[in-house]
């Protein structure tokens, strides 16, 4: 289904949208026009507020997949938004590579509760000898930056800086959320499974998942649907790449890849049952910080849950203070009854990602420019809520 566009974006992001149903069961006009009109009440506003040239989501409902595109791709082309539109998701790559680690360990090539420095020797002797795996993935290491430090710009370099590392507070005591920590994690699945990350990702996983149009190197012949990403001046941007930031920040996807990956979360379709095993795994919580339980990279909430708590757990402080945390032991066990998600954000672009197992009900939403994180988990949880009913008290 194409979509019309007119000249200006704010009657273009006012008057276009368009979805696709999947064809795998036959839903009424009726219900396609009910979610459409929820998308628009929505998306349509968020668009106007902050200026966003270009987005797209997609809902899981009842079983059905749907996709909705607004606006444009690039202000320069006026190419409109579709759901095979590359964005980059940010962070929501680190689920990626949450996912390749735990594959490793459910293949017997790693064990989460191993130290770092088993897997890479040049740190022997260094803070990483008391630092797990199950650290890298759950922000516990014990207060790695947010960030690689902009000097660091070859391994060398990055394993020197590990080396004289010192963790702030002892491991598995405080959630400190790290681009350092999870790209370790990244590094060292890749590595134990004798491969290079970008390679594990892109020709293991990404086939496997069914994923046709994911990548971290977009080929040439593809750059034609990655759209161009505008900082939040408006200013345009695309991500350059650095040291560990495929494995933290660098996968390109789209909506129709994206909702596929989340519909395997939720065991709705069939995949590797290796696979289908290590990403269930990666729902397992092993710590409470704060609202949230963190999972191997995905947060999770218990169900219902209200949005107030979900905005406190995706909130700045969540994401820049140190959170002391409580172990769980044992560790809780993938809940069907939890709302799971997951942000991500580039400086071109803004991600989010939630589903509720249980309800079988999940959502997507990719957009071309940075924005804040609080309306969009507002926007997810508005549409969740009219598309699968009441998910906490307050609305």
């Amino acid at each position: 289904m194409r979509c019309g566009f007119l000249k200006s974006l704010l009657v273009f992001t006012l008057m276009s949208s368009c979805f696709i149903a999947s064809s795998t069961y036959g839903e009424s006009n009726t219900k396609q026009k009910e979610i459409s009109g929820v998308m628009d009440r929505v998306i349509r506003p968020l668009m106007r507020e902050y200026r966003i040239p270009g987005m797209a989501v997609a809902v899981i409902v009842n079983g059905e997949s749907y996709f909705y595109s607004y606006g444009v791709a690039s202000l320069e082309t006026r190419r409109p938004i579709t759901n095979k539109t590359l964005f980059e998701i940010g962070s929501a790559s680190k689920t990626f590579t949450a996912t390749l680690a735990s594959f490793a360990q459910v293949n017997g090539n790693l064990a989460l509760s191993d130290s770092a420095s088993q897997y890479l020797p040049s740190l022997r002797g260094s803070s990483f000898d008391n630092v797990s795996l199950l650290n890298l993935g759950t922000h516990t290491s014990g207060g790695l930056p947010l960030q690689v430090p902009d000097a660091i710009h070859d391994d060398a370099q990055l394993m020197d800086y590990f080396r004289q590392w010192q963790p702030s507070y002892a491991a598995s005591t405080y959630r400190v959320y790290s681009n350092p920590s999870i790209g370790m994690l990244g590094m060292i699945a890749a590595r134990s499974m004798n491969e290079p990350f970008d390679d594990a990702i892109e020709k293991k996983l990404f086939p496997m998942l069914g994923m046709t149009h994911s990548y971290i190197n977009v080929p040439p012949d593809q750059m034609k649907d990655y759209a161009q990403g505008y900082t939040k001046q408006g200013a345009p941007i695309r991500l350059s790449a650095g040291a560990l930031s495929s494995e933290a920040y660098g996968i390109k996807s789209s909506t129709s890849d994206m909702i596929r990956f989340i519909a395997a979360n939720m065991q709705m379709i069939k995949i590797d049952s290796v696979l289908q095993r290590a990403i269930n795994e990666t729902h397992t919580g092993y710590f409470r910080a704060g609202e949230i339980t963190q999972d191997l990279i995905w947060e999770q909430y218990p169900y219902p849950v209200e949005l107030k708590q979900v905005l406190a757990g995706n909130s700045d402080a969540m994401a820049y203070q140190a959170t002391k945390v409580i172990e769980l032991n044992p560790p809780l066990q993938p809940q069907a009854n939890a709302l799971i998600n997951k942000t991500g954000s580039t400086n071109g672009f803004a991600a989010y990602v939630a589903f509720l197992p249980a309800q079988k009900l999940g959502i997507v939403i990719l957009a071309n420019k940075n924005y804040p994180i609080a309306p969009r988990v507002t926007a997810a949880y508005q549409i969740l809520t009219q598309l699968g009913g009441q998910l906490g008290p307050e609305n």
